[in-house]
């Protein structure tokens, strides 16, 4: 971990990794918020070895954000040298040069071990320093191929919500960059941080970054709605059979009247529901490491090991193992 200078703009008062996001003329806003969300929101159920948070402008300031308001900067690009996680929340555009002094100091940087991470557009920034080259990385649909055509060396993915390349991270559009975050979070505390955090943003605990950008999310669901007490018994019977005489019978409805009522809802059919819901309830089984993949299964209700692995593919594009691999608990 980077000694720190003498400042006194790092939050929370904590002793983990510094996490540090670049300020810079016509800021991303969003881009930057959802870094000090997660990286800078005192979380004290964390514990002291939480994140540390700080920005840094790399230009003289004041320094303009988009929604129409200026920025002071407490920092200024020095502190790219002390950092342990660097983000680039955004870039100006993809034809705006990059300062070769913030190049140099985000080489040096990775150089002595800090990872570097970039929101969006940011993935312009990390090329230019030329550490992208030869391996994958992405970025936003809509930059893609002119990412690719400034940067012919770097093995652009127009796909992909997030790449991770050693100690490089590139995301997609801005809500990939929370994906992302949450990632990097698992890899340093583990997935009950990353769900706990997760929870508290009210978004899905885990996105893998080989998902399509293009991914349709569920509407969330009305808890108002006539079908909310049945969302919370079929989570907690998710092993249980669930045919759906049985649940319109549940919700005293005919079955037409139920599937209507239930897409509008939840955003999904009910079988969609029920399957997404299995395999939410199978990841978690899988990174916490007790249960083999045929237990897991039966858990959830999807029978045996084959349909897991099938609905695993179809639906993350990896098979179990793979996920647990990855992401199961040290």
């Amino acid at each position: 971990m980077a000694e720190t200078p003498d400042i006194v703009k790092i939050v929370p008062n904590t002793t983990g990794p510094l996490a540090v996001a670049l300020l810079y003329d016509g800021l991303c806003t969003f881009e930057f918020g959802i870094v000090a969300e997660v990286f800078g929101l005192p979380r004290p159920e964390m514990g002291e070895a939480w994140y540390r948070f700080a920005s840094c402008a790399i230009e003289g300031g004041p320094l303009r954000a988009h929604g129409g308001f200026t920025l002071t900067p407490d920092h200024g690009i020095e502190l790219i040298d002390h950092a342990d996680i660097i983000v680039v929340p955004g870039w100006k555009g993809a034809d705006e040069p990059v300062p070769e002094d913030l190049c140099r100091r985000l080489r040096t940087a990775h150089e002595r071990g800090a990872r570097l991470a970039s929101i969006c557009s940011g993935a312009f920034v990390l090329a230019a320093t030329g550490l992208l080259d030869g391996g994958p990385a992405t970025t936003h649909w809509r930059y893609a191929e002119a990412l690719r055509g400034r940067h012919p060396e770097v093995a652009v993915d127009h796909a992909s919500l997030y790449q991770s390349h050693g100690r490089l991270f590139t995301s997609a559009g801005s809500a990939a960059g929370l994906d992302l975050l949450i990632e990097i979070v698992r890899q340093d505390y583990g997935p009950e941080a990353a769900n706990s955090v997760a929870r508290r943003l009210v978004m899905p605990a885990h996105r893998t970054g080989g998902q399509a950008q293009f991914l349709e999310r569920p509407v969330p669901v009305r808890r108002n709605s006539e079908v909310a007490p049945l969302l919370d018994q079929m989570r907690a019977e998710l092993g249980a059979s669930w045919p759906l005489t049985r649940m319109a019978e549940e919700c005293r409805m005919s079955l037409r009247t139920f599937v209507r009522r239930f897409t509008e809802a939840t955003g999904s059919p009910p079988g969609e529901w029920l399957a997404a819901e299995r395999i939410e309830e199978a990841k978690r089984l899988l990174a916490a490491g007790r249960l083999g993949v045929d237990d897991i299964a039966a858990v959830v209700g999807l029978g045996g090991a084959d349909t897991l692995r099938h609905h695993f593919r179809k639906r993350i594009g990896i098979s179990p193992g793979e996920f647990r691999a990855r992401f199961a608990r040290p």
